[in-house]
């Protein structure tokens, strides 16, 4: 596994500008259309891509720029102030170039690198089962060998990109119960055996497409493979620490551009003769969003830090931002729109697309909830 170096001062601040062009270039004009039409904005992304975003912790033997996590969160934080759906997207999609960055065979990775990072091919990650969400170290997925194949036979469900993608990371049980009888694979989208279900009908995410993604004796070469048989599951939790990172950046960033929103409408709203930001009362709510956003982005550079040094802590100062940043994010972003009274309930307004996108991150990749399991345990074997 890729670890990385401590990103200079410099570089993550030219990495946040040019997310914060490019956000500005490719995201802005499309962003409430397409949350509006339910539409994947592939053009944006391959821009995205090509301004280099597509691959910013891929190594740069592999086509990357070779930075870290603190780069990463910077970047995805300017990308979610403008479209936190897609900017969602780009990192579900990216999980697939990081197992192969790290994991995948040389083959592997000249085969399907330059693709994914130029968004000529779409990557999605397939975990998640219909009952198996939290779960996942008792999915039941399976992959059979047979000869130079395997047999696949199971269901993911809420698979961003499902029907769309052209490549998925996908999980399946080869071997005993439990995580160490898992392993992970490349499924293209014209396998024999794989369908997808009906596009999802979803409170936020629009702009990205999500489906249920089927394999009946679904069929791939075992050069499919990612890594060792049996060994998947770590795979799957380390992709989901960097995942969980993004994911929190993103909702960071939607905060942010929620609390630059209102500081502007609260400068110009005029109410009983003064400002709305001349009233104490409200200044004591903007000082809380403040705080706490200050507050969410020192547990993510922190966690950051942890996976970029391969620390044995990483996963559980990962699941303390993750959950501490979506939340405080999402009620930042709530009180926003209550402070922009009926307007922020508007659709001509982007808070109330802000506020939907970001509230299923407190479900993906790994619940809240779970995200807690992880941090009690932790705290309990220290003891």
């Amino acid at each position: 596994m890729i670890h990385h170096a401590q990103d200079s001062d410099t570089t993550i601040a030219l990495l946040r500008a040019t997310a914060q062009a490019a956000a500005e270039k490719h995201l802005a004009p499309v962003a409430a259309a397409s949350d509006e039409t339910a539409t994947l904005p592939i053009d944006a992304l391959k821009g995205l891509c090509a301004d280099g975003l597509g691959g910013i912790v891929i190594s740069e033997l592999n086509g990357g720029a070779g930075l870290g996590r603190l780069a990463s969160i910077a970047a995805f934080e300017e990308l979610g102030r403008v479209d936190p759906s897609t900017a969602a997207f780009l990192s579900i999609h990216g999980l697939l170039a990081w197992a192969l960055d790290n994991y995948g065979t040389p083959q592997q990775q000249a085969d399907y690198m330059p693709a994914l990072l130029d968004f000529s091919m779409i990557g999605a990650y397939a975990l998640t089962e219909p009952g198996h969400g939290s779960d996942a170290a008792n999915l039941r997925t399976t992959a059979r060998r047979d000869g130079g194949d395997y047999i696949l036979n199971g269901t993911k469900a809420f698979t961003s990109g499902g029907g769309v993608s052209d490549m998925t990371l996908l999980f399946a049980r080869t071997g005993e119960g439990g995580p160490r009888g898992i392993s992970a694979f490349l499924v293209p989208k014209d396998a024999r055996g794989l369908s997808f279900g009906a596009q999802e009908r979803k409170m936020g995410w629009r702009s990205q497409p999500t489906a249920m993604v089927v394999m009946d004796d679904c069929r791939i070469p075992a050069d499919n493979l990612i890594g060792a048989e049996h060994k998947g599951f770590p795979i799957a939790m380390r992709a989901l620490d960097s995942g969980r990172l993004n994911i929190s950046s993103i909702s960071l960033g939607a905060a942010m551009q929620a609390c630059d929103s209102t500081i502007t409408y609260m400068q110009n709203r005029t109410q009983f003769g003064q400002k709305l930001a001349d009233f104490q009362a409200l200044q004591f709510r903007m000082a809380e969003m403040g705080i706490a956003l200050f507050a969410c982005r020192a547990a993510l550079e922190k966690a950051a830090i942890a996976v970029d040094a391969g620390s044995a802590e990483a996963t559980v100062f990962v699941a303390a931002a993750k959950a501490f940043v979506t939340e405080n994010a999402y009620q930042t972003i709530d009180m926003a729109l209550q402070l922009h009274g009926g307007y922020g309930y508007l659709r001509d307004f982007p808070i109330e697309r802000l506020l939907r996108d970001t509230r299923v991150h407190r479900i993906l990749e790994g619940t809240n909830e779970i995200m807690r399991v992880l941090v009690a345990r932790n705290l309990l074997a220290t003891q």
